[in-house]
């Protein structure tokens, strides 16, 4: 019964022994169980070291045991203890084990198939904490479009960020069109471009993944940490800068006086800011004030990306 606490078969039979018959001494318990008496003595200094037995002081001596619910407790918190000391040297291990992986190993692997990139499209997002950067870039894998959207989905309700550059090919459907707006209904950011250069999905910041044949028979580009990642990183910034902004929303279109809709018409046409506030009756600093609160209503980072969002939301005509 105690073989799950390290007590063997034969300390067990003897403590068994000593709850039956407690005060014998080793001649007794030896003679009792036709044992060796040098076999008994051992066996009851093993369960003296468990904590299961006391020795009296007394000659000869006797043998007391423990009762058992206090001696069974002392003995499953000293497992529970080494289980800890052991869950503590095994991230150690992996720690050590981790490091030798990225100074010996490659950090360039390929995944082949249709079905295993949508597998390991998956489980790389599942493994987000952060944040997922992605070039969103025609053709697909229709079997996977619906379980990507789903994974992204459920992992922005986990408060993972989703930034998302589509090219505008990528938006050429009415459905392609009403994914990417649900999407942004649950949280994503999403910028539109001309002419991305690749499809790609990197997960914070420590892992890309680059489909480069996009036949049936789909290969991926695994990268970790290295000069590569980081010029992926530095592509997806420049990409995320050059953008506009896919999605207005309503209640920013509510709160944009006639004002400014008339600042945004003159940036959307691309005049300066010095134009605009002689067109206006007002000084530089107050248009540049007014623009810049307008920008972080419309969510764009430049003048032009304002005036072409306002276009966007019917507030210029």
């Amino acid at each position: 019964m105690l073989d799950a606490l390290g007590i063997s078969a034969e300390q067990e039979e003897l403590y068994q022994a000593l709850l039956r018959h407690p005060e014998r001494t080793a001649a007794e318990l030896a003679e009792a169980g036709g044992l060796p008496a040098s076999a008994v003595r051992r066996t009851l200094q093993e369960l003296q070291g468990r904590g299961l037995v006391i020795r009296t002081p007394t000659r000869p001596a006797r043998f007391r045991p423990e009762p058992p619910d206090l001696a069974i407790s002392v003995l499953a918190n000293s497992l529970h203890q080494r289980i800890d000391q052991a869950k503590l040297a095994a991230a150690e291990l992996t720690a050590l084990w981790q490091q030798g992986r990225i100074e010996h190993e490659p950090p360039v692997q390929i995944v082949q198939g249709a079905e295993a990139n949508i597998r390991y499209f998956q489980q790389v997002q599942r493994s987000t904490t952060s944040e997922v950067l992605t070039f969103d870039v025609p053709p697909y894998v229709l079997s996977g479009m619906s379980a990507q959207a789903e994974v992204q989905l459920e992992l922005m309700g986990k408060g993972v960020t989703y930034r998302t550059v589509y090219d505008r090919t990528a938006l050429a459907g009415t459905e392609e069109l009403e994914l990417a707006r649900t999407l942004n209904r649950h949280g994503e950011k999403a910028r539109v471009v001309d002419g991305l250069p690749l499809k790609l999905l990197i997960a914070d910041r420590a892992t890309a993944l680059v489909p480069f044949v996009l036949a049936d028979e789909r290969q991926t580009l695994v990268l970790k940490a290295s000069p590569l990642l980081d010029g992926l990183l530095a592509l997806f910034e420049s990409q995320w800068e050059r953008g506009t902004p896919l999605w207005g929303s309503g209640r920013a279109a509510d709160e944009i006086s006639d004002e400014d809709v008339q600042l945004l018409g003159f940036a959307a046409a691309g005049h300066t800011d010095e134009i605009i506030a002689r067109r206006l009756g007002v000084n530089r600093r107050t248009v540049e004030r007014r623009m810049r609160r307008l920008m972080d209503r419309l969510g764009a980072r430049t003048r032009f990306q304002a005036g072409i969002q306002a276009a966007r939301l019917g507030l210029l005509g």
